[in-house]
């Protein structure tokens, strides 16, 4: 059975946006958290345009060839614009998690409006053999709630925002991971860890 993942970047002190993060205003101010997307040497296989450190190039393509579907919240997919009508991923679909109707969606993209555990469900049968990927900290939060999430990938950036938008809202109990493989990089590290059962 296919994975279920997140993968984000986030500040030491836990926020995956700047402040201020809004439609048309993309991922809030500044781009401190997704510098080492463009400041190697090494192009990404998966990704048209990002040039990484090396050990970065070999963590970000190694988890971007996993995902075969997306499920993303609403403030992520209104933050991103609709994702231009595609995804975060250049060719996974995108399950789009909603109570409200989301106009314009396009041919990548569905409206779940059920639940979590219905996104991830169709997601992983869009998604075949390959894993499903997280987007958001509202659908991480409901997703490890509902005990859904086999691991977490922290792409953790060594800056402290002091705002923004938190990855982790509130959880009922204690979620405990277990590191599986830490790499230190060019301005990030990256913390994969195994959701712990």
């Amino acid at each position: 059975m296919s994975k279920v993942f997140s993968a984000h970047a986030v500040s030491v002190d836990g926020y995956i946006t700047g402040r201020d993060p809004r439609a048309g205003h993309g991922l809030g101010d500044g781009t401190a958290l997704f510098d080492w997307y463009s400041d190697g040497d090494t192009a990404s296989r998966v990704f048209d345009g990002f040039k990484l450190s090396g050990p970065s190039a070999r963590v970000f393509d190694a988890i971007a060839e996993r995902v075969g579907a997306t499920v993303a919240g609403r403030a992520t997919y209104d933050d991103s614009d609709g994702f231009g009508g595609g995804g975060p991923h250049p060719s996974a679909p995108l399950f789009v998690l909603s109570h409200r109707p989301v106009p314009g969606l396009g041919e990548r993209q569905t409206l779940v409006t059920t639940g979590i555990e219905d996104a991830v469900a169709a997601a992983r049968e869009a998604a075949g053999d390959r894993d499903v990927a997280l987007m958001g900290g509202g659908v991480v939060t409901e997703a490890l709630n509902a005990g859904l999430v086999d691991e977490l990938v922290l792409h953790q950036v060594p800056i402290l925002l002091g705002a923004g938008r938190p990855f982790f809202r509130e959880l009922p109990a204690h979620v405990r991971l277990r590191l599986v493989e830490a790499v230190p990089a060019a301005g990030v590290t990256h913390l994969h860890y195994q959701v712990q059962r």
